[in-house]
């Protein structure tokens, strides 16, 4: 699968993903402005489970934080890790993002507690995590390995407590399910690697 910009040099590759990964932080800064000044009207994009009209919120509410405080936790290890995955082209990290977000989204509507109120970036975070922490051995690259090694280093331990249930105020239902479904992105939008081209 090719992605946006398939033969551009690195550095093109990173200046596009480090543009788009500004934007998407700017807009999520700029989401939580327009919240605090409506009074918090968009904190109900949120997900309510089991609802049906709240379907509608599954995408939304990846963008949607309860305060600044929730939207800084997640702002660095979005720009970080969003990234590091966009590196590979941003076609296939869109995919993976809209993946990620969609099968979090249901999964937190399917089974979260009942009148709970479920928003933020850290499903797709989780989601990141675990794409970028298995799609090198899924795709046998030795850079992605090696990346794959640093980031469990550097977010494992923090990783592992945001999955724990008896965290009150955070949903790890939402966080297990994006680091599952990052897993699965590795397998579903795994790169092909290129044959040999044949020589007469």
């Amino acid at each position: 699968m090719s992605g946006v910009g398939a033969g551009w040099s690195r550095g093109d590759r990173a200046m596009a993903a480090g543009k788009l990964m500004l934007a998407w932080i700017a807009l999520l800064w700029l989401l939580e402005v327009v919240d605090v000044v409506s009074g918090h009207a968009l904190d109900g994009l949120g997900v309510t489970p089991r609802t049906p009209s709240e379907l509608v919120d599954v995408v939304p509410s990846a963008f949607i934080h309860f305060g600044f405080a929730h939207l800084a936790a997640n702002t660095v290890p979005l720009l970080v890790l969003g990234f590091l995955a966009a590196l590979a082209g941003l076609r296939r990290f869109l995919l993976v993002c809209a993946l990620i977000v969609l099968v979090d989204g249901v999964g937190v509507w399917l089974i979260a507690p009942a009148h709970t109120n479920t928003a933020g970036a850290s499903g797709l975070i989780f989601g990141l995590f675990g794409f970028l922490l298995v799609s090198g051995f899924v795709e046998r690259r030795p850079w992605g390995v090696l990346a794959g090694i640093l980031i469990a280093a550097i977010w494992g331990g923090s990783i592992l407590a945001g999955l724990a249930p008896t965290q009150t105020g955070v949903s790890w239902q939402g966080h297990l399910l994006g680091l599952l479904a990052g897993v699965a992105a590795a397998f579903v939008f795994r790169r092909r690697a290129t044959p040999p081209a044949l020589t007469p």
